[in-house]
C-alpha cells in the first residue's frame, strides 16, 4: 500500500505548477501509468462490492466501477467477488459523471470466452459442447456460454445419420435425438467478430482412432458388417469400432446398378483394404472373388450370337446380362437398323434377346454386343428358306404332269 501511495504523491506533485506536460510525458511514455482505451481488456482489484455494483482499483492510480446490466457476467466468472479479490473487466467509458471509469464484466466475461476458444482451436484441445438443437445441415451447440454450430459433417461414425435413401426428415429425427447430450469436440474455428463458433465431434474420432488404425495396412484381409447401404456404395465396420467404405465399383466384378438390391445391413462379408487416408479407410469386396473376365474368352468369342437379358438402357445403349458373372453393352447404334433416339424403341429391359458379341476386353472388363448385326443374319436366312420352300413347292406341281 505504501508504494501505491507513494505513486500517487508523485504524481500530485508533478502535477504542481508547470509540470502538467511533463506529467503527460510521463503517462505517455508509461512510466507510471499506462492509461487505457475505449474496449481494452484491463485487470485490477476489487474495493468494494454490492448486489449491482463493484468498484475497482486500477493499478492504484484509478478507480472504475462495475454497474447495473455490466455488472452481470453470462460466464460466472465473477460471482461471490469480494474485496480483494483480482478481476478483468472491459473500458467502455474513460471518465463517467463521477470521474471514474466505466467497466463492464459481462463484455469482458465475453471477450475471454472468446479468447478462450481460440486458444482450444490454437491448441487443438478437447472440450465439451452440449446439443441445444438441430436442423437438417446439423447441431446447434453451446461450449460454456457461447453458441455454435456442429456441422453432420463433423459428426462421429456413432453419430452420422446415416438413413435409407437418404430420407431428410428421418435425418433431422435422428438428429433432434441428440439434442440435452453432451459431445466431446475439437473447435475448428472461433471468430468473434462474426460471432461464429464451428466445432467437430469427428476430429476427436479421427485423434482417437490413430492407433487403432495404424494397425492395418493396404492388402489386409478383414470380416466386416454392413452398417449402412446407400446409393454409392457400403459402409461397413471392423476391428474396433473402425469403419470404412466399400464404393459401388467395388462391391462386384458385374456391373450394380443398386447395391441395395445385393446388401443388407447387418451382413457379415469379408473384405480387403485397398486405402487408408487419414481416417478414411477404403475397402473391396470384389477383390476377394476371381475375376471371371480373366477366362471370358473361354466361354465366348467374337462373333458368337448369345442370349442375354437386358437389365437397363440409358441414352447411349442397353446394359446385357449374359450371365451372373458376365455383363455387355450394346450401343444404341448397335441396337437398330433405323435411327433411333430412344434405346427403348428396340430393346426394353427385362426382355431376352439375342446379340452378336463385337468384341471382347476382358483388361478393360468390356464386352460389345449388337443387336442388329444379330438380326440381321436371321433375315438374311429368311429369304432362302422361302426360296427353298418355292423350289419344292414348284417341284411338286411339276412331278404330275411327267407322269402324264
Amino acid at each position: 500500500m505504501q508504494a501505491k501511495s507513494d505513486k500517487k504523491n508523485k504524481i500530485k506533485s508533478i502535477l504542481t505548477g508547470d509540470k502538467k506536460s511533463e506529467f503527460k510525458k510521463l503517462l505517455e511514455e508509461g512510466e507510471f501509468f499506462k492509461f487505457p482505451k475505449i474496449g481494452d481488456l484491463i485487470k485490477g482489484k476489487i474495493i468494494s462490492i454490492s448486489k449491482a455494483e463493484a468498484h475497482v482499483d486500477i493499478d492504484g492510480v484509478a478507480t472504475g466501477v462495475v454497474r447495473g446490466r455490466e455488472f452481470f457476467d453470462d460466464s460466472s466468472q465473477y460471482k461471490n467477488l469480494k474485496p480483494g479479490d483480482e478481476v478483468e473487466a472491459t473500458v467502455l467509458e474513460l471518465e463517467n459523471e463521477t470521474g471514474e471509469i466505466e467497466l463492464s464484466f459481462r463484455f469482458a466475461g465475453h471477450q475471454k470466452m472468446w479468447e478462450d476458444l481460440a486458444k482450444l482451436q490454437e491448441s487443438g484441445e478437447i472440450t465439451k459442447a452440449k446439443i441445444t438443437d438441430a436442423n437438417k445441415g446439423g447441431l446447434m451447440i453451446k461450449v460454456g456460454q457461447v453458441s455454435g454450430f456442429l456441422p453432420v459433417s463433423q459428426l462421429s461414425t456413432e453419430h452420422y445419420p446415416r438413413v435409407p435413401g437418404g430420407d431428410k426428415n428421418k435425418i433431422l429425427e435422428r438428429l433432434k435425438s441428440y439434442i440435452g447430450q453432451t459431445f466431446d469436440v475439437k473447435v475448428i474455428a472461433a471468430e468473434q467478430e462474426e460471432d461464429k463458433l464451428i466445432v467437430s465431434e469427428k476430429s476427436v474420432w479421427e485423434e482417437q482412432q490413430k492407433d487403432i488404425i495404424a494397425k492395418y495396412k493396404v492388402g489386409d484381409s478383414v470380416e466386416t458388417k454392413v452398417t449402412a447401404v446407400t446409393d454409392f456404395g457400403v459402409f461397413v465396420e471392423f476391428g474396433d469400432k473402425l469403419e470404412g467404405l466399400v464404393h459401388i465399383s467395388e462391391l462386384a466384378w458385374q456391373r450394380i446398378d443398386d447395391p441395395r438390391d445385393y446388401f443388407k445391413v447387418g451382413e457379415k462379408v469379408k473384405a480387403e483394404i485397398i486405402a487408408v487416408e487419414g481416417s478414411k479407410i477404403f475397402l473391396s469386396f470384389k477383390k476377394l472373388k476371381q475375376d471371371p473376365w480373366k477366362d471370358v474368352e473361354k466361354k465366348y468369342q467374337v462373333g458368337q450370337l448369345v442370349k442375354g437379358k437386358v437389365l437397363k438402357t440409358n441414352p447411349f445403349g442397353a446394359f446385357v446380362e449374359l450371365d451372373s458373372e458376365i455383363h455387355g453393352l450394346a450401343h444404341i447404334s448397335e441396337l437398330s437398323d433405323k435411327p433411333i433416339t430412344n434405346p427403348d424403341e428396340a430393346a426394353k429391359a427385362g426382355e431376352i434377346l439375342e446379340f452378336k458379341i463385337l468384341s471382347i476386353e476382358p483388361a478393360n472388363h468390356r464386352l460389345g454386343l449388337s443387336l442388329k448385326q444379330s438380326r440381321k443374319k436371321e433375315s438374311a436366312k429368311q429369304p432362302e428358306t422361302a426360296e427353298a420352300k418355292k423350289e419344292i413347292s414348284a417341284k411338286e406341281k411339276s412331278e404330275p404332269e411327267k407322269n402324264r
